[in-house]
Order: C-alpha cells, then sequence, then structure tokens
C-alpha cells in the first residue's frame, strides 16, 4: 500500500471438476504469484475448490471433506504473506450445506461468508443443493477454531483503516438490492464477487454494466472474478470474465475466454473522498449486527502500475473527447440563453481579445443567438487595444468578429489609461501590477458601460484554471453579468474551440486554427518588435500542470505530497520532479490567497466534476491558511 493504493487481483486458474487437489494445487501456484506481484487482494471465483459445476456430487461427504483439506492447504500456503485471499467452497454446517468465500490472511481463516441469494430458475437450481445464507451471524468450527460466519462481515485492516473489504456471491450482484450495496453503507469500500456466471449472447456486456454501476452507486471498489471456461461443459460454458472497477470505471478487464489472471491499483482515498462528500451513501442503512473482523498488514511502498492521467480533464479517445466537448457547448449556449431571456437583454457585449477564452464566449454566445432565432448584430464584441496588444491577436479579434457577423467595435484605451495612471501619480513607465491592472479595469469598466448603453450583459471570458489560481484583476477581469467558461479549464478551453473548428470550414476554420496556436498571455506588457513577451505559464507555471494539481486537489482532495508523487509519475518525461514541485508551490499558495475572488465571482454554469462556485461546489474561508499544506509539501 502506498498513498493509499492497494494492489488487487482477480484470478479463475485453469481447474479440474470435483479434484480439489489439483484446483487447490493451481490456487496455490497463484497465490505465489500474486504475492511475488505485490498484490494485497486476490479473489478466486465461486466455488473454486470444487469446480462450481460439481452438480449433486456435492452430496457426497468425500468431495466436501477434501474441499476442507484443500481449504487448509490453502490456509498453510498463506502463512507469511500479506495478502488477503478470498476463495469459493461448499460447507456443511449443522446440517445444512452452504455456498461460501473463505477469507484467508497469514496463515488463518478470518471469517466465512456465505451466499444470501441462490439461483433457482433455468440452467440454474442451486436451492437443490445449498441453503441461502441465515440471517444473523454466528460462529463455526473449522479444524478446531472459532471461526466468524454470516454476510455482514466487514475485514479492516488496522494499518489502513479506509481497506475495509466485505463479499458477496455471484447472483448477489443480480439481484434489485444486492448485499454489496448494503455492506458499503456500513463501511465496506472493497467489495469481493466470487462468480460462477455462466457466458450466453449478450452476458458479458450485462456483467459489465452491473459492476460499473455498482462500484459507481456504492463509491467502492469491486473486484469480480467469474468460473474459469474449464468448468463442466455439460450444459453451460463459462469464460473466466473478471474485472476490477473502481467507482464506476472499470481499471482491468480479462475478457471472456482470455486471461487466467488479472491486476490492477485500487485508490482508496480517492473513494474515502468522494464518501466523506456524498453521506447520503452511508446513512440510508445503518445496521449495528455488522461485525467488524480486524487484520493488521504493513502499508509498504509499491510500485504503481496504474496509469495516471497527464490530462485528467480530456478523455484520450478523441470520439469521447469530441462527445464532452459537444455537451460542454450545448451546456454553456443552454446556460447562457435562459440568462439572456430572463434578463430580456438586447445585446451581449464581449471584450474580444484574439485569445483563447474570450474566443470560446463569443463561439458560445454566437450559438445561443442563433438558437434564440436573434440577429448575431445584436452581440457586440469590443476590441480594447493597449500597450501590450499585438497586430496578431487584435486581427484575430477583428477577422473571428466579422466571419461571425457580429457588431465589431474597436476602442483604443491607451489614452484613458495614461490619464488614469496620471492622477493616481503613476509614472505611467514602470510595469508594475498597478500598470497592468488598470488596463484591466479600464476594459472591464468599457464593457460595462457598453452593456448599459445598449441594454445588455457582459459575458465573462475567465475559466476555471485562472479562478484557481487567482489570475484576474479583482473587479476587472474578475466581473461579468454571466460567465460561460467559468468551470472550464484552460487545457479543455482549446479543445472546445478545436472542435467547433472542426465542423467550421474556410477563413473560419483558419481564423480558429491561428488563435489554437497563439502563446496564452494577457497581453499587458508592451510588445517587443511586435512579438508577444508575457506568457502566462512562463509566469504562473504551465496550465497542463495547474489543471492536473486542480484536478487531484479538488475532484480527490489529495495531500500535496501525493499530487507531487503522482505528478511527478504523470509528466516524468515533460518535467523534472523540482519544477514540478515549484509549480505545485505556487498552485497551492495562489489557490489559497486567491480565494476571496471567488467570493464573489459572477453566475455560470456548471460543466463537470469540479468547479468552484461558492453558491454550489466550493465553499472556503478567503483567510484559510495554506501552512499545513506548505508543510506537508516540504
Amino acid at each position: 500500500m502506498h498513498y493509499g493504493f492497494i494492489k488487487t487481483a482477480a484470478a479463475s486458474p485453469s481447474l479440474i471438476v470435483a479434484d480439489c487437489r489439483y484446483n487447490c494445487d493451481r490456487i496455490i501456484k497463484t497465490i505465489k504469484k500474486a504475492n511475488e506481484n505485490g498484490v494485497k487482494l486476490l479473489v478466486f471465483p465461486e466455488l473454486s475448490i470444487t469446480g462450481y459445476t460439481c452438480d449433486d456430487l456435492f452430496s457426497q461427504k468425500l468431495l466436501l471433506d477434501q474441499a476442507v483439506e484443500g481449504l487448509m492447504d490453502i490456509v498453510k500456503a498463506s502463512e507469511k504473506k500479506e495478502m488477503l485471499i478470498i476463495t469459493g467452497l461448499p460447507l456443511e454446517i449443522e446440517g445444512f450445506l452452504y455456498n461460501t468465500a473463505a477469507v484467508i490472511y497469514k496463515g488463518e481463516i478470518l471469517g466465512i461468508v456465505p451466499k444470501t441469494h441462490l439461483p433457482n430458475y433455468n440452467e440454474f437450481y442451486e436451492s437443490r443443493r445449498f441453503k441461502s445464507a441465515p440471517k444473523e451471524n454466528t460462529v463455526i468450527d473449522i479444524a478446531g477454531k472459532a471461526i466468524p460466519f454470516g454476510t455482514r462481515l466487514i475485514f479492516q485492516n488496522t494499518q489502513m483503516r479506509e481497506f475495509s473489504l466485505a463479499i458477496e456471491i455471484c447472483e448477489d450482484l443480480f439481484v434489485p438490492v444486492s448485499p454489496g450495496s448494503v455492506h458499503s453503507m456500513n463501511g465496506a469500500t472493497v467489495i469481493a464477487n466470487l462468480s460462477a456466471s455462466n457466458e450466453i449472447l449478450g452476458k458479458s456486456d450485462y456483467r459489465r454494466t452491473l459492476v460499473k454501476a455498482q462500484s459507481g452507486k456504492s463509491i467502492c471498489a469491486y473486484i469480480y472474478s467469474n468460473s474459469s471456461d474449464q468448468e463442466s461443459t455439460t450444459d453451460m460454458v463459462f469464460s473466466g470474465h473478471k474485472m476490477i472497477a473502481e467507482n464506476g470505471v472499470i481499471l482491468n478487464e480479462a475478457a471472456p475466454f482470455t486471461q487466467e489472471y488479472i491486476e490492477a491499483d485500487v485508490d482508496l482515498e480517492r473513494l474515502v473522498h468522494d464518501r466523506r462528500n456524498q453521506v447520503s451513501v452511508r446513512e440510508q442503512i445503518v445496521d449495528n449486527r455488522y461485525q467488524v473482523i480486524p487484520f493488521s498488514m504493513n502499508k509498504i511502498d509499491m510500485e504503481i502500475s496504474r496509469i495516471i492521467e497527464k490530462h485528467p480533464f480530456i478523455p484520450k479517445d478523441t470520439h469521447i473527447l469530441m462527445e464532452r466537448c459537444n455537451q460542454i457547448f450545448n451546456i454553456q449556449t443552454a446556460g447562457l440563453r435562459k440568462r439572456i431571456e430572463h434578463s430580456k437583454s438586447k445585446t451581449a457585449v464581449i471584450g474580444i481579445s484574439g485569445g483563447l477564452d474570450s474566443t470560446l464566449a463569443l463561439l458560445v454566445t454566437h450559438k445561443a443567438f442563433i438558437e434564440m432565432g436573434r440577429e448575431t448584430s445584436d452581440i457586440v464584441c469590443v476590441s480594447m487595444p493597449c500597450f501590450g496588444t499585438t497586430k496578431r491577436t487584435k486581427d484575430n479579434a477583428r477577422k473571428l468578429s466579422k466571419l461571425l457577423n457580429v457588431d465589431f467595435k474597436v476602442i483604443d484605451i491607451t489614452q484613458s489609461v495614461k490619464r488614469h495612471l496620471f492622477d493616481i501619480g503613476h509614472d505611467g513607465i514602470t510595469t508594475d501590477t498597478t500598470y497592468e491592472n488598470a488596463q484591466a479595469r479600464e476594459r472591464t469598466q468599457v464593457l460595462m458601460d457598453i452593456s448599459n448603453l445598449t441594454n445588455g450583459i457582459v459575458i465573462g471570458t475567465g475559466d476555471l484554471s485562472e479562478q484557481a489560481l487567482g489570475w484576474s484583476t479583482y473587479n476587472g477581469d474578475h466581473m461579468s453579468m454571466y460567465n460561460v467558461n467559468t468551470s472550464i479549464p484552460k487545457t479543455l478551453v482549446q479543445h472546445i474551440i478545436r472542435y467547433v473548428a472542426n465542423d467550421s470550414k474556410g477563413r473560419l476554420k483558419d481564423v480558429l486554427s491561428d488563435i489554437l496556436d497563439t502563446p496564452i498571455s494577457p497581453e499587458l506588457i508592451p510588445a517587443a518588435y511586435g512579438e508577444i513577451v508575457q506568457k502566462t505559464e512562463s509566469i504562473v507555471g504551465p496550465y497542463e500542470l495547474h489543471d492536473f494539481f486542480l484536478y487531484n486537489f479538488m475532484r480527490w482532495g489529495f495531500t500535496p505530497k501525493k499530487i507531487l508523487m503522482l505528478a511527478t509519475l504523470a509528466f516524468e518525461n515533460d518535467y523534472k520532479t523540482e519544477d514540478i514541485k515549484k509549480w505545485l508551490n505556487v498552485f497551492i499558495r495562489r489557490f489559497f490567497t486567491q480565494q476571496f475572488k471567488r467570493s464573489c465571482s459572477p453566475n455560470g454554469p456548471k460543466v463537470g466534476s469540479v468547479a468552484l462556485s461558492p453558491r454550489a461546489d466550493w465553499r472556503m474561508p478567503s483567510d484559510a491558511s495554506f501552512e499545513g499544506w506548505m508543510k506537508e509539501l516540504d
């Protein structure tokens, strides 16, 4: 375990039906392999010691005795191995036969969990042989030791309490209210399912849907291990379909008739963070009959094999990315359309700079006006060149506005800003914060006054990444009457514009492509030979890093230390660790010190799981200390 990660595995080794010795030998070999790989939780299929398809042989005392003998061999093989092993076997208890899962750890049986729901339809007739789990937990004797027996058992690591395991068996997943859901409501973060689900047309897709849904709605990790294709084929065929899921996402999968063994690193800190924020998962059914069975598994460093995405806001699959861009664009448009209709605004006023954010805001506004059946000439785009404005951005602002048939105005604010700087006693030469902010505030004043003059509203352009860093001028570009970009990170802004560009033709596509290629800059410092000299990312750091920090800080509540570790893995070929740490330091300081800007941010539509609106997703005191976070990072 490392930073909340545990390595899990699902296995369906080859078997011979009713040959417990052979099956246990294969199970033990798999245990050795998993242990060498650092696995901490290994799940085998339902009735894996005997095979699921023994049918009426389950009534034979010899088979049942051999199953227990095989179990004890597995228990012995588990000695000195810090790994939870879950395997299935039939157990006779007080004259009744149960389909059970044995939980084994370091040479001991921690507990036995019986199956609750027995399928007794079509090709299944488990009720012919097995009894459903009793209502209450009890204690049974195995090899002279008292072992907890029942469905309300949670196995919890005392060294890492977020590792809390519960069991359900095959059909338990398929019923309307599964035991796994109740387990999760009572504290289990990991559910293991030992299964024997036969393969018929469409069933693998159905299983996959169930596993994703169960792990998502219960905010848990879900390890599903299905019977091998070497079960009896008398009337059914099994496929060894295995899945490891986390909170609605499949981390690894062995498709039917493929691998015997899969692994995946589960991040328990993610799960605990979401549960902490979504109390409804735990508050519906609290059952005081649950028994927590402790075990002690030391936290050890592990090599993380899980892929850490560099750009968590951007899907790697191009098709999914384009679908997401389309959805976001529609959400932005719908939000703005409602605000314009409700406010009965005659115009929408946008400060157009030729940069990414104002371009996206204009594209959204243009679509909103088209959908409302309004004249696009009622969109007022204002270019306000000043000290640092370059010909490239000014020309792109003009070209884009003309191509979209909007009302385009150029208001040079140079003299207004010079006069203001003179009035307040600034020399007009020193390029300090006052020099920069005077330009930003003058632009906002112009936009606000034009909106009054035309009975319109000012459309905000600042994005989520800028809000997180406080990269805006308070009461300057910080302010608007509706901000369509408020919850879109900078790295995603580019892709939404590219999505629109791909649907465009001719000159519009060319202009959008050039805007995408323009360095990100507020253009507040005089240009050198007509070229942009003030590049935002050289001042505050690369936006791809800041978006990575923001996502992991906000979405999962990770510590700076863990974020640094993940970023080092994700960007190992792009940045040195010391550079990542430097920019993470900047992110933490700015995120805390700039909260006062977010506390009075304009309205705008939420589009994803990470947002900073003080009215919805993020309520934070403006004077909170960042010292604890900085100390942890250092």
